[in-house]
C-alpha cells in the first residue's frame, strides 16, 4: 500500500508540474480579420492577382512587391504591453557589419516568458496556418524568431532576405509614437529587369501593434532607414515563416571596371607632388621592410602641403560633376566624372596613374608593379601556379569562362583602376557574391582629403574582412593626406562603413563630407 501511494503521489506530483507549465503560457488573441472566411478569401484572391486590398485594419499593396499590414494586430493591449516588458528584460547583443548597426536579442524560439510563449504559439500556429492559406502553399511549423532595439544611427542597408527556406519575412513593431523623422522606416525598392535595386517608392513608418509581412522573393529589396531620433528605441519582434523558396533567376553580374596600364610620365611629377622624404631610397627602402612584414602601411603628409592644400580646396569647391554609385545592394556614394576635374586634381589623378607611380609603389611595397622591379623567382613560380588553377577553375564552366574573358590581362602589364569618391551621410559599400568570387591579389590605395573632423564614430571607414567569416582583419581610418597601402589575397575582402547621421555638424543640418583617390593595382 505504501508503495502504491508513493505512485500516486508521483503521478499527481506530475499532473501539477503539467498545470503550472500550461499555465506560464499567457494566450495571445489575435486581430479578427485573421478569423474572418470572408476576408480570408479576398486576401488570397488579392495576393494571386497582385491587387491592393484593404479591409479595416488590414492593407495588402503589392507595389513594389507583395506586402501586408495589419494594424492592431493583438487584440489584448495589456497582452502587447506585458509582451513588451518581457522583451525590454532580455539580454540584447550588438550587432555590427557592412549591412547593418543594431541589438539582437538571443532566439526566441526556447523563451519561456508567458507572453512571448503565447505570441510564438499564436504567429506560428494559427496565423502561420492562415498565412498559408492566403499564399496558397504550405508553410512549415520552423521557428524563427528573435528581437531588435535599433537605437540612434542603428541601421539594416538594403538587401532582399533570400536565404534558403525563408518564405514570408514579418515584422511585429513595439515602439513609441514615431514619425517619418526618426527615422527607422521600412523602405521598399523597385528592382530593374536585372533584378537589381533602384529606387524607394515606399516607406512604412513604424507604429504599436503594428505586423508588417512581406514574400521573400528576388524582387524583395528593403531596407531600415538610419534611425534619427536620439531618444526613442525601435523596438520590434522580426522573423521568418519557412515554406518553399520562390524560382531565384541566375545572379546579375556587372561588367568589370576597365583596367589600365601606366600613363607615360616621368619622375618630374613625383618631385612636384610627393613629399621629398618618400623619395629618398634609404627611406624607400625601410617602408618596404614594414610592409612586406605587415601587408599594409599609412604614408602620413603624402603629398607636399601646398599641393594637398590646392586638391583640397578644389574638391570641396569646383563644380564638379558627381554621379551617384548603386545599386544599392552593394554601394552607395558619388564618383567624380573626370571630365569635369579641376587642373590640380586632374594631375593628382594622374600622379596616381603614372609609370613613376607605379614604380614608386614597386619600392615601397616590393610588388613587381613596374618592369624594374621584377618579382622574386619564388613569387613569380607561386603566381604563375595560382593562375593557372583560377584559369583551368574558369575552364570547368562555360559562364565562369565568359565572366572572366573581360579581365584577362598579360601578367607583365601591371594595371590599374581607380576613382575620386566623395563619402557623406548614407554612403556605404558592402560585401557582395559577384565581389567575392572575382578576388584576386591586388593593392589597395586610398588617398583622403577634408577629413580634419572626421570621427571614426561618423563612420566611412574600411574594413577588411576574411570572406565567409566574420574576422575582421584590418581598419583603415580616413586620415587627411594620410596614404594608406594594403596588400589583399584571393580570401579578403573590404567595405566602408555607412556613414551615419552623426557626421552632420552640431546643431545643424550641414554634413560632413570628405573624399579620396581610390586606386587598385594590379601587377
Amino acid at each position: 500500500m505504501a508503495s502504491k501511494r508513493a505512485q500516486n503521489e508521483s503521478v499527481n506530483t506530475d499532473k501539477t508540474k503539467k498545470k503550472n507549465k500550461k499555465s506560464c503560457e499567457e494566450s495571445a488573441q489575435l486581430c479578427p480579420g485573421v478569423d474572418d472566411e470572408q476576408v480570408t478569401r479576398a486576401v488570397k484572391e488579392a495576393w494571386s492577382r497582385r491587387t491592393r486590398y484593404s479591409d479595416g485594419d488590414l492593407e495588402l499593396d503589392c507595389h513594389p512587391f507583395p506586402h501586408c499590414i495589419i494594424r492592431n494586430f493583438l487584440s489584448s493591449e495589456t497582452f502587447i504591453e506585458n509582451l513588451q516588458r518581457e522583451l525590454l528584460d532580455l539580454n540584447f547583443h550588438e550587432k555590427s557589419n557592412d549591412l547593418y548597426k543594431f541589438k539582437q536579442s538571443d532566439d526566441l524560439k526556447k523563451r519561456k516568458e508567458p507572453h512571448i510563449v503565447g505570441l510564438r504559439t499564436a504567429l506560428f500556429g494559427r496565423f502561420r496556418s492562415w498565412l498559408g492559406e492566403v499564399l496558397g502553399v504550405e508553410l512549415e511549423p520552423t521557428v524563427d524568431i528573435s528581437c531588435a532595439k535599433y537605437e540612434y544611427t542603428d541601421v539594416l542597408l538594403c538587401h532582399d532576405d533570400e536565404l534558403e527556406g525563408r518564405r514570408v519575412a514579418f515584422i511585429l513593431y513595439l515602439v513609441p509614437p514615431w514619425q517619418s523623422s526618426d527615422g527607422g522606416t521600412l523602405d521598399l525598392y523597385t528592382t530593374d529587369s536585372n533584378f537589381q535595386p533602384q529606387s524607394i517608392v515606399k516607406s512604412l513608418v513604424p507604429s504599436w501593434n503594428t505586423l508588417i509581412l512581406f514574400e521573400v522573393s528576388p524582387v524583395s529589396f528593403h531596407q531600415v532607414s538610419e534611425v534619427l531620433s536620439q531618444d526613442k528605441c525601435r523596438l520590434s519582434l522580426s522573423g521568418w515563416f519557412h515554406g518553399p523558396s520562390l524560382e531565384r533567376p541566375p545572379r546579375h553580374i556587372e561588367p568589370p571596371i576597365p583596367r589600365n596600364p601606366h600613363l607615360p610620365k616621368d619622375e618630374t611629377v613625383l618631385l612636384e607632388w610627393v613629399n621629398p622624404l618618400y623619395l629618398d631610397i634609404s627611406y624607400q627602402e625601410q617602408i618596404q621592410v614594414e610592409f612586406e612584414d605587415s601587408s599594409e602601411i599609412q604614408l602620413k603628409d603624402f603629398l607636399r602641403e601646398e599641393k594637398f592644400r590646392e586638391v583640397s580646396e578644389a574638391l570641396r569647391l569646383a563644380q564638379i560633376q558627381w554621379m551617384k554609385r548603386d545599386p544599392p545592394n552593394k554601394r552607395c556614394y558619388e564618383t567624380a566624372s573626370l571630365g569635369s576635374l579641376p587642373p590640380c586634381v586632374s594631375v593628382c589623378w594622374e600622379l596616381l596613374h603614372s609609370e613613376a607611380f607605379f614604380l614608386l609603389l614597386s619600392n615601397f611595397t616590393g610588388l613587381s608593379l613596374h618592369y624594374l622591379c621584377p618579382a622574386d623567382d619564388e613569387d613569380e613560380s607561386k603566381e604563375k601556379e595560382e593562375r593557372q588553377e583560377d584559369q583551368e577553375a574558369a575552364g570547368s564552366s562555360t559562364t565562369s569562362s565568359d565572366a572572366n574573358t573581360n579581365t584577362e590581362k598579360d601578367p607583365s602589364t601591371p594595371v590599374c583602376c581607380g576613382e575620386v569618391r566623395r563619402w557623406s551621410a548614407g554612403s556605404y559599400t558592402l560585401l557582395h557574391d559577384a565581389e567575392a568570387a572575382r578576388a584576386e591579389y591586388a593593392l589597395d590605395l586610398t588617398l583622403p582629403f577634408g577629413c580634419t573632423d572626421w570621427q571614426s564614430e561618423f563612420g566611412g571607414f574600411t574594413c577588411y574582412v576574411a570572406n565567409e567569416e566574420d574576422e575582421e582583419l584590418l581598419t583603415v581610418y580616413p586620415e587627411d593626406n594620410s596614404l594608406a597601402l594594403v596588400y589583399r589575397d584571393k580570401e579578403t575582402l573590404k567595405f566602408v562603413k555607412h556613414v551615419n547621421h552623426k557626421s552632420f555638424s552640431a546643431g545643424s543640418s550641414t554634413c560632413r563630407e570628405f573624399y579620396d583617390f581610390s586606386f587598385i593595382y594590379y601587377e
